[in-house]
Formats: C-alpha cells, structure tokens, sequence
C-alpha cells in the first residue's frame, strides 16, 4: 500500500493551481499513473488536473519524491501545461 507524507504545499492564485511536493512509500518503482491515482486520492481532485512534474527515487530506497501541480480545472491545466511536441517520422 503506498502512504503519502505531504511535505509542501503551496497555492500559486495567478496559475490558478496548488503546487506540491510528497513523499510516498511503495515497494516497486512508481509510475506517473500510480502517482496521478495517489495524489487525487489524498487532495480528492480529479485525476485529469494533475501534473505530476518529476519523480525521484534512490537507489535501494522505497521512499519516492514527486513534485506535482493540481489545477482547479482541466482547461486551465491545458492552457498553461506545456504541450509534447509529437515527433513525425518522414
């Protein structure tokens, strides 16, 4: 089961987002859809206005960093996010 510690947790009003930062116990690595499914669990936000930013892990540990933004709508998150540019093969 993974346990979420909330370590920091900031409103940014002119994004129109909550910027956090958490840490979370799982005993396999953590993949960003594992990631997205925990932090809308403990923020109860839908799953599509978050943007998990980075995931770090040690060596060795089970203890995982994400660093994460939470919109309050999947429009904004759409606006501000940048978007993948899709590599086209010719």
């Amino acid at each position: 089961m993974n346990k979420i510690k909330i370590i920091q947790g900031i409103e940014n009003p002119l994004f129109e987002r909550k910027e956090i930062l958490v840490e979370m116990e799982s005993d396999s690595n953590i993949t960003h859809a594992d990631a997205e499914k925990a932090i809308s669990k403990e923020f109860s936000s839908d799953i599509n206005n978050i943007k998990i930013k980075k995931i770090k892990g040690n060596f060795g540990e089970n203890i995982f960093k994400i660093s994460a933004n939470i919109y309050k709508n999947q429009e904004t998150k759409e606006k501000i996010e940048p978007k993948q540019k899709s590599r086209e093969k010719k």
